[in-house]
Order: C-alpha cells, then sequence, then structure tokens
C-alpha cells in the first residue's frame, strides 16, 4: 500500500533534479536511493568515521572503499555548496573594499554591486 512522506523542500528539490538527470520518476528516485543507502548499512566495510575523515583530508579519499565513494562524494559536494562564515566575512569585506567578488563565466572579474536601499 502507497503511503505519503513529507520531506523537505530542498530534499525534494534535490530528488526532482536527479531524477530528470537519470530519467527516472521522483518515487523511483527515491526507492533507488533508498535501496543504496539500505545497501551501505549493511555492507560490512562501510565505515562512516572513514568518510568523516576523507572529509577533514586524514584519510585519502583513493583509499576508500568503492561502497564509501558515494557516500563521501555526496557529503562533499554538501559541503563544498554552502559557504563557511570565514568565506562570508573575506567577501562581505572584498565587496565593502570595492574588490572583486568573483569571475563570471568568461573569467573576467566580477565587483559587487552597492546595496541600494530606498
Amino acid at each position: 500500500m502507497a503511503q505519503s512522506v513529507k520531506l523537505a523542500d530542498e530534499v525534494m528539490a534535490l530528488v526532482r533534479h536527479e531524477a530528470e538527470l537519470q530519467s527516472r520518476s521522483v518515487a523511483g528516485q527515491i526507492t533507488h536511493w533508498l535501496k543504496i543507502g539500505r545497501a551501505i548499512e549493511r555492507f560490512g566495510g562501510y565505515d562512516h568515521a572513514r568518510i568523516n575523515a576523507a572529509l577533514e583530508g586524514r584519510v585519502d579519499t583513493t583509499e576508500l572503499q568503492p561502497e564509501e565513494e558515494p557516500v563521501w562524494l555526496e557529503a562533499f559536494t554538501e559541503k563544498m555548496s554552502t559557504s563557511s562564515g570565514g568565506e562570508r566575512s573575506f567577501y562581505a569585506n572584498r565587496k565593502m573594499l570595492g574588490r572583486g567578488v568573483g569571475v563570471d563565466a568568461g573569467g573576467k572579474l566580477v565587483y559587487a554591486k552597492a546595496d541600494v536601499t530606498a
């Protein structure tokens, strides 16, 4: 019997994006990921501490087991997509000083626009 489950909007956005890339339905993508997660948890060689150590740079990623690699990659991608407080502070300071804050697709320096308050 089918059941409904509430998932966060950001999770559903990830599911929809990946489902489209993989030519799966949303339910098919969730089922696929569920099976992968279950297999990883049942695999005796899976060690979450090793994945964390790889994320921290204490273990080379080439030393991860094939079953650990997708979990590491997902965590790494998530970590890299979120800026740290230090990074936000760094770019806020550059913006305040009128310096470049990034590069565009053509490799040209991008300057932040001044905040306009009405």
